[in-house]
């Protein structure tokens, strides 16, 4: 989901975000909800492709026609197990990966679908096989190329990579059909003699008293794409439909405890109640009800009653779905539902709206605590430090709660060290709303330890917004999870244009005062370039690494080549991506060490490496094909990430620097630009 604003409440009442992440069992299966989640979700436009041509064209579809529904049995049973397995593998060691993934799964589908292994033919869909096996043959390969990295005579790096994964990939198609396959259909039995049990005795209703706590704190994705999307698409190919694509994804539960709040709650939690309960009931993005929940505790008890009333209605009507509801909004549930269903379904979510603004309704009445404007806003930020990022969801219940209020006239990005990617940043943005007509308004970096609430808005890194947020309660807080080319920036100077309107002299322009903040400029014809800092030496087109920490250790070992920094820099570069990426986008890292290993710095450098095929570098497919490698003497950094920000955003020095066939080329482009 993407990442925005979010305001943060009072500190002393907020969370304790001092605990380093990953500490706690709920936070392990957040982590492994989401891994699945992420192999699940890019590929649900497919499976809805596939529900869509199911529900037209099978023999009791809506359009039954024989040739179109020819797709279904191949498109459930090879094509989209592949595409999970290929997405799975992917984001272990991007498309390597993905590749050897993709073809790995073959094995285990073959065996679970073709009558000479399974006997009776009936053929089960594969999809906790390809989520098994994607990510599994993935991450073997990753370690095994890296027993060869820099050993192999050039020439033969091509040979060596297509022969090895080649090998790979069909050894592990084997081991998926031999081996991984048998427990696998055991597994699936039992699975779906279980939920036979929960439906031949009607208490499937009874997976509420799970789920609903699940969701609010954010383990919806390890039961839904782990359990009930694998399950649910298994029974709907066998039945044309299932009920388990209602457990998780029917609005109702939210949407009740959101009217609830619209007539018996108070203050902001009252104002904002209407906006959240469209974005639940037609957006489909549940996560916005859960700080009504998370300020209310006791609430949890109507999503529960909700959930299970409208899972009790469709079990009665025996009712389902075609295909995964995703995103979970009211018309994605009539999208996927079967002719004959549209009546249960209905009833079900209006039971299950009903009896959760019932049951909240009552406990809202009854509830004697005081109300305090904040309590939103402290849910939110609660809600945001659980699932570890912030969203639009949570920025459009805590909006109208947020502390500043007037014209935005300073900025801060901010970062772990203060030196690197927020700097980048910085720049980036300083730049736009210097275009966007606002030279005065001053756009700075700072490490989070040296914050003051003395700004009016606060830009970090989605992973560090809950820490900074403690520091400048009273600032606007943005997030994003791209420090080069974050669509947020677009978002920040309309918000400076909004806010500031009244400031700006009718017919004023960019024309005018320079950058206020970046000092005063030097003629460009006076600045060295780039190219000053890095000698031909340093330069690298072909990269050898193939993992994030190898090209962190082969840019290093550049700098400490030139004479730059001393090999003690090279591990508080390591350190400092342990706090946060210094992946920023636009396939480029910038690799650097921490304040304190400025004096392992002898000269300001840079160094050049280029990865054609990309590295993965946060292990979520965003490559990056460009590693450079930076030491900032004194306040130099400041600059050198500025002019770099600069090459990288221009889209022809981009195309020029991946065009490079020589260490001349490289050097050509950036020696065309200056030191910011």
């Amino acid at each position: 989901m993407a990442t925005t604003q979010s305001q943060s409440g009072d500190p002393s009442q907020a969370m304790d975000y001092s605990q380093p992440p990953g500490t706690s069992l709920r936070v392990r299966v957040q982590k492994f909800g989401t891994f699945l989640s992420n192999m699940i979700m890019p590929n649900i436009s497919a499976i809805i492709a596939w529900g869509l041509i199911t529900a037209f064209a099978i023999p009791v579809g809506w359009a039954p026609n024989e040739k179109v529904a020819s797709v279904v049995g191949p498109s459930i049973l090879y094509l989209l197990p592949i595409l999970i397995a290929y997405t799975g593998g992917k984001m272990v060691y991007g498309v390597r990966g993905g590749v050897v993934g993709g073809f790995s799964v073959i094995g285990v589908i073959m065996a679970t679908s073709d009558p000479l292994f399974i006997g009776d033919g009936n053929a089960v869909p594969m999809f906790l096989g390809a989520m098994i096996m994607g990510p599994l043959t993935a991450y073997v390969m990753k370690h095994i190329d890296g027993l060869w990295t820099g050993r192999i005579k050039p020439g033969f790096e091509m040979l060596v990579d297509n022969f090895s994964a080649g090998i790979w990939g069909a050894l592990m198609a084997v081991f998926g059909m031999f081996v991984l396959a048998p427990p696998l259909l055991w597994i699936i039995d039992r699975l779906g003699e279980a939920v036979n049990f929960l439906v031949n005795n009607n208490i499937l209703p009874l997976t509420s008293v799970f789920i609903e706590p699940a969701k609010v704190l954010f383990l919806n994705n390890a039961i839904n794409h782990g359990v009930l999307t694998p399950l649910g698409i298994q029974e709907a190919a066998e039945t044309g439909k299932s009920v388990l694509f209602l457990l998780e994804a029917n609005p109702a539960a939210g949407t009740g405890i959101l009217l609830a709040y619209m007539f018996f709650g108070k203050g902001v939690a009252r104002a904002t109640a209407p906006g959240a309960a469209i974005i639940v009931f037609f957006g489909g993005i549940h996560e916005v009800y859960f700080p009504y929940v998370l300020m209310r505790p006791r609430l949890i008890l109507a999503a529960i009653a909700g959930g299970m009333t409208q899972i009790f209605i469709n079990v009665l009507f025996n009712t389902g779905l075609r295909a995964p509801a995703a995103p979970g909004s009211i018309f994605a549930v009539y999208a996927q539902t079967p002719s004959g269903d549209f009546l249960g379904i209905t009833l079900s979510v209006i039971g299950g709206i009903a009896v959760s603004f019932v049951v909240a309704a009552f406990l809202l009445k009854t509830d004697k605590g005081d109300w305090d404007e904040g309590d939103l806003e402290v849910a939110t930020q609660s809600m945001v430090a659980m699932k570890g990022k912030d969203s639009i969801a949570s920025s459009m219940v805590a909006g109208s709660g947020q502390a500043h209020t007037g014209p935005i006239t300073s900025i801060v990005f901010a970062c772990d060290a203060g030196m690197g990617s927020s700097a980048m940043g910085a720049s980036v943005l300083r730049k736009k709303i210097k275009d966007a007509g606002f030279p005065d308004v001053t756009v700075i970096n700072k490490s989070i330890a040296n914050l003051e609430d003395s700004y009016d808005l606060v830009v970090t890194h989605q992973d560090l917004t809950a820490r900074a947020a403690t520091r400048t309660p009273s600032a606007i807080q943005v997030s994003v999870d791209n420090f080069m080319a974050s669509p947020r920036y677009d978002d920040i100077v309309m918000m400076v244009t909004e806010s500031n309107r009244a400031l700006v002299p009718s017919g004023s322009g960019t024309a005018g005062t320079g950058t206020a903040g970046a000092g005063t400029a030097t003629p460009a014809a006076t600045q060295p370039g780039l190219r000053a800092l890095l000698p031909d030496s340093a330069i690298v087109l072909h990269g050898t690494a193939r993992t994030r920490d190898d090209a962190i250790n082969e840019a290093g070992q550049l700098l400490v080549a030139t004479g730059a920094v001393q090999p003690a820099y090279i591990q508080s570069m390591h350190d400092r991506e342990k706090s946060v990426s210094t992946y920023v986008g636009n396939h480029l890292a910038i690799p650097h060490g921490t304040n304190e290993a400025k004096l392992s710095i002898n000269a300001t450098g840079l160094s050049f490496i280029r990865y054609p095929e990309g590295i993965d570098w946060n292990g979520d497919g965003e490559l990056a094909r460009f590693v450079v490698g930076i030491a900032g003497a004194g306040d130099d950094h400041l600059a050198l990430l500025g002019s770099i920000a600069h090459v990288f955003l221009d889209e022809d020095k981009l195309a020029a620097l991946d065009a490079a066939t020589t260490k001349a080329d490289v050097a050509a482009v950036l020696d065309s630009v200056q030191l910011a």
